[in-house]
């Protein structure tokens, strides 16, 4: 099995619900580095799983897109508490709609908050999967 990954950084904010947690329900900010991975058993003509441009492409897009936003304002988290394991799912569905290739069997997202903390997603995705 074949896994290529890209990472990016970006700052967003959030304040959690539904429950007493201190300091974290209050607005404030984190320094979010997500991980996207991106696996399958086979590579395409040229020797890639994906493009790596491709990848960056699009995971560029949605890091610009929640980049300075207040998570708990964004239509996907209605409803929700804006975790890191919410986080991590709302992404990995965005980008397996983003990136195709018949090379693809899975994508998984994770998503740190700090240093010590992180959560991921896993989401099997492609041709593999399919019919």
């Amino acid at each position: 099995m074949y896994t290529v990954a890209v990472k990016r950084d970006f700052v967003a904010q959030h304040f959690l619900i539904g429950g007493d947690w201190g300091a974290e329900n209050e607005w404030h900010s984190h320094h979010y580095i997500v991980e996207l991975q991106l696996s399958g058993p086979t590579l395409d003509q040229h020797g890639y799983l994906v493009d790596i441009v491709d990848i960056e492409a699009n995971l560029e897009a949605l890091v610009a897109y929640y980049k300075d936003k207040t998570l708990n304002d964004l239509p996907e988290f209605a409803g929700l508490n804006p975790s890191i394991e919410h986080f991590a799912r709302i992404l990995a569905t965005q980008l397996a709609e983003r990136i195709q290739a018949e090379t693809l069997s899975h994508l998984t997202v994770k998503i740190w908050e700090n240093e010590i903390a992180w959560a991921s997603y896993w989401l099997p995705i492609g041709e593999i999967y399919e019919g």
